[in-house]
C-alpha cells in the first residue's frame, strides 16, 4: 500500500517537474525569438537606409558631371559668379 501510494506521488513529481521544464522551456525559447525578430527589424530598417543612401549616390554620381552641378559647387563652394552678374549679401546671416 505505501509503495503504491510512493510510486504514485513519483509519478506526479515527475509530470509536474516535465510540466514545469516544458513551460520554462517555451518561455525561454519565446524570448530567444522575440530577440531575433527586434535583431530582424533593426537590420531591415539598416538595410533600407543603406539603399537609400546608394540610390542618392548614385543620383549624385550621374548628376555629377552635369554643367548645372558644377555651376552649383562653383556658387556654393568657391563664391563664383558669372561677370555680369549681381550678388546680394544678406547681412543678417
Amino acid at each position: 500500500m505505501k509503495n503504491k501510494k510512493i510510486n504514485s506521488l513519483l509519478k506526479k513529481i515527475l509530470v509536474l517537474m516535465f510540466i514545469t521544464y516544458f513551460v520554462y522551456t517555451l518561455i525561454a525559447q519565446q524570448k530567444t525569438l522575440n530577440s531575433y525578430a527586434q535583431e530582424k527589424e533593426k537590420y531591415n530598417t539598416n538595410i533600407e537606409t543603406a539603399q537609400e543612401e546608394q540610390e542618392e549616390l548614385r543620383k549624385m554620381k550621374d548628376n555629377i558631371n552635369s554643367d548645372e552641378y558644377i555651376e552649383q559647387i562653383a556658387r556654393e563652394k568657391l563664391g563664383m559668379y558669372y561677370p555680369y552678374e549681381r550678388v546680394y549679401i544678406d547681412i543678417e546671416k
